[in-house]
């Protein structure tokens, strides 16, 4: 039942929610009890399936000769476009794709055609890993080969401009923003440019299928999304959604590229089905390149026109990046320029040009990540040209409203990120003067940069099971990525409840518990909180109604509005004197548990459940942010290393400062590689990857990352769900690839607008003059 919010004051005094609680699931974790979905190996008849992948990025599959592979022992099965057994629906359409929640218009194996490098071919299942490993090692598979499209940089691409991109239009304008810039007295164009990144989570894709009989399967999955998953896969195989029950309690990462049914996770189950033994896919690190998904290589063109005292007037805005040959995709990185800065004139066109690549798909904080390098780069490049500190650019440009929309913020603390970001920085002993600041031999530059990321809006629902003896069951279809969302949902109980969190069980990761939504986004930590203590109130308010209408209870015949919970006990609001524990309640109504349950709403959903009149104001929603970076540039290597680290975050309600903290390092940390060294080298004439394992792709370690501060501003939002809490998964990643290279800037004197920022490219522009 979709129940409006109803509030009862719970636990007035400081709780468990807000305090530094080690996760819950940490022991679990270091002692090898959590179980992912790869390691379900005690399933009856398990069995191995490996993938066979195509070399050349575009042809037709001429033959494959599988008759060395069907000869070695324990062989169970080999499929090809020619066997495999088909879907119930298939996403080879953009409207397929869409009714399907899909991540491409294309899955493979459905026939001859080739459409990337890293394609699926074929499917050997054996009775173990290695029997199917080297069967799949003797397919000998011959492809017919044709000239493939690399990327939008080829000169056979043919570059378009779409007429949607992410469900918005391929141009954007607001105001005269071409003739705004072109009588604006101050005027910057500079492109940047964006390499290639894969998400590349520690823990690959990988599924199990297990069909426990004829129209019912069990599939364990590194999924983000239980709900998506299970409702995808019932449309592609034909099942009521009922059919199908998804696993996954635990995820070693995932970053967006696991927010997805890709083409392993439903071919598991169809030759699981073909083969009558419970199936294993996992993806090897090589296939993860090609098999899940990436960022988009892109290059965004900045034109910025502006007063000559650093008031912006204009902002255009070209984006060109590439595509699949079946997908108009793209980022969509005009959505953080529109609104970040008090801009009067705003335009966005995008290009693209399809390629033979799988579709790119969504990457910590799509289109803000890449969007904010090229306007943050840009604010400083005005600041350094106007003879301004780069906070005082941003404050004079700070947009005390929304200006995409007009629509005051619902909360924004970014003023107070600057000020706290450069306290904890020293911001005020920057020398204002770049390529002035050594340290030995080295060259010496500060950064900074801001962050913001969207409310997306949400909601879910959540159960929870209080009993007399003081415990309690928490549950909601959500995933954990490693994230935290064990930990604030039990904390959230705890006090919502009124009892010790040692006393809540929160389970997640099962299709078979209420739905929610993805755990992508930033969405989940509102969604799934929102919803908890919800249904915990929905506890409280049948407690009440057995108490007043108990004549053996002290509130009997109270008015329920009167009544409170304040750390597990009802008392009278005006009277806390007069009142009982909900165990004592309980027992004495021969009540061993009680059960509520309610749907939690995040973003829009929310404020709209909120509103008492068509009057009443939208709010943007926003997590807002600063980044403060040092760095040290090697001019005769041209080595550059981050050596100091600030970010200050304001989204809303902390629920758990020391899990946000490790949210906002790790992302940090995400940036500061794409920044310095990830990129994915695609071979301008076979567009096949080059460096498709983490030998060859680079991510910083320990030695690449220096002691970072993280602080909170804590914001009180009204406006956003009902425990105030914003997202903070992504607003971590965003601005931080442009503080670092705004210190670069500062160090060297140079402007680097290409990522990475490898020793190459620095030593190149240090030789370029000043």
């Amino acid at each position: 039942m979709d129940t409006e919010p109803q509030f009862f004051e719970t636990n007035a005094t400081p709780g468990v929610v807000g305090q530094p609680l080690s996760r819950v699931d940490g022991w679990a974790k270091v002692t090898g009890q959590a179980k992912y979905s790869a390691e379900y190996n005690r399933l009856p008849g398990l069995v191995h399936a490996v993938l066979k992948t195509s070399d050349v990025a575009k042809g037709r599959v001429v033959s494959i000769d599988a008759s060395a592979a069907q000869r070695q022992p324990g062989v169970l099965g080999i499929f090809t476009h020619e066997n495999l057994p088909k879907l119930a629906r298939s996403p080879n359409s953009p409207e397929e794709k869409a009714a399907l929640n899909s991540p491409m218009s294309f899955f493979p194996m459905q026939s001859d055609r080739i459409e990337y490098a890293g394609q699926p071919v074929a499917i050997v299942v054996a009775d173990t890993l290695e029997r199917a490993q080297y069967a799949a090692s003797l397919l000998k598979v011959t492809i017919s080969p044709e000239a493939p499209v690399a990327s939008y940089l080829d000169p056979k691409a043919t570059r378009f401009v779409p007429k949607v991109v992410k469900g918005v239009p391929g141009v954007t304008k607001r105001g005269e923003a071409q003739a705004a810039f072109a009588s604006a007295p101050v005027q910057l164009t500079a492109t940047y440019h964006h390499a290639t990144n894969h998400h590349n989570p520690m823990e690959p894709g990988a599924t199990i299928a297990h069909w426990e009989a004829a129209d019912r399967l069990t599939v364990y999955d590194t999924t983000q999304a239980i709900t998506w998953t299970q409702k995808t896969l019932s449309q592609m195989l034909g099942l009521k959604i009922e059919q199908v029950h998804v696993i996954s309690k635990f995820l070693g990462g995932g970053f967006g590229c696991k927010a997805w049914v890709w083409p392993h996770v439903a071919l598991a189950p169809l030759v699981a089905r073909a083969v009558g033994r419970p199936v294993k896919l996992v993806l090897t690190r090589p296939q993860m390149f090609t098999g899940m998904g990436h960022r988009e290589d892109q290059e965004q063109t900045l034109r910025l026109g502006a007063t000559r005292e650093g008031k912006l007037l204009a902002l255009v805005h070209e984006k060109t990046s590439t595509t699949s040959p079946w997908d108009d995709y793209a980022e969509s990185n005009h959505k953080i320029l529109d609104m970040l800065y008090a801009l009067p004139a705003f335009e966005s066109t995008y290009h693209l040009a399809h390629a033979n690549v799988m579709t790119s798909t969504s990457t910590r904080a799509p289109g803000e990540m890449p969007g904010s390098f090229a306007i943050e780069c840009s604010m400083d490049d005005l600041a350094a040209q106007l003879n301004l500190d780069p906070i005082q650019v941003r404050l004079l440009n700070h947009a005390d409203k929304d200006p995409a929309t007009g629509h005051p913020w619902s909360s924004k603390s970014l003023k107070q990120c600057y000020q706290r970001g450069a306290e904890l920085f020293g911001w005020n002993k920057r020398n204002p003067k770049a390529g002035q600041t050594r340290e030995g031999r080295m060259l010496v530059g500060w950064g900074m940069a801001t962050a913001s990321y969207p409310v997306h809006s949400g909601k879910g629902n959540a159960r929870v099971r209080l009993y007399a003896d003081g415990r309690a069951v928490v549950q909601a279809g959500a995933t954990d990525l490693g994230t935290g969302t064990y930990t604030i949902n039990t904390q959230v109980a705890a006090d919502a409840l009124g009892i010790a969190p040692e006393n809540v069980r929160f389970e997640l990761g099962d299709s078979n518990l209420p739905t929610t939504t993805v755990s992508g986004g930033s969405m989940a930590a509102g969604t799934v909180s929102s919803s908890v203590y919800l249904a915990a109130q929905d506890v409280w308010r049948q407690l009440i109604k057995v108490a007043v209408a108990d004549k053996k209870s002290p509130l009997y015949r109270a008015k329920p509005a009167d009544v409170v919970m304040e750390k597990g006990r009802l008392q009278l609001k005006a009277d806390p004197g007069k009142g009982e524990a909900f165990g004592e309640l309980m027992k004495r109504a021969g009540l061993g548990d009680v059960e509520g349950s309610a749907i939690g709403r995040y973003g829009s959903n929310y404020e709209e459940s909120l509103a008492t009149s068509e009057q009443a104001p939208e709010h943007a929603m926003h997590a807002f942010g600063a980044h403060f970076c040092e760095v040290h540039v090697d001019p005769e290597l041209g080595t550059v290393r981050v050596t100091r680290w600030v970010s200050v975050v304001a989204g809303g309600r902390i629920l758990n400062p020391k899990t946000a903290r490790s949210q906002v390092m790790g992302g940090s940390i995400f940036g500061i590689g794409a920044a310095l060294m990830e990129q994915t080298v695609r071979d301008s004439n076979l567009a096949r990857y080059t460096n498709a394992d983490l030998a060859g792709y680079h991510v910083p370690v320990n030695a690449d990352i220096p002691n970072m501060t993280v602080e909170f501003i804590d914001e009180h939002d009204p406006y956003v769900n009902a425990m105030g809490a914003k997202g903070i998964g992504e607003i971590s990643v965003v601005g931080v690839t442009a503080a670092v290279s705004n210190a670069v800037f500062h160090a060297t004197g140079r402007r680097l607008r290409s990522l990475p920022m490898t020793p190459d490219k620095v030593l190149a522009a240090l030789r370029q003059p000043s």
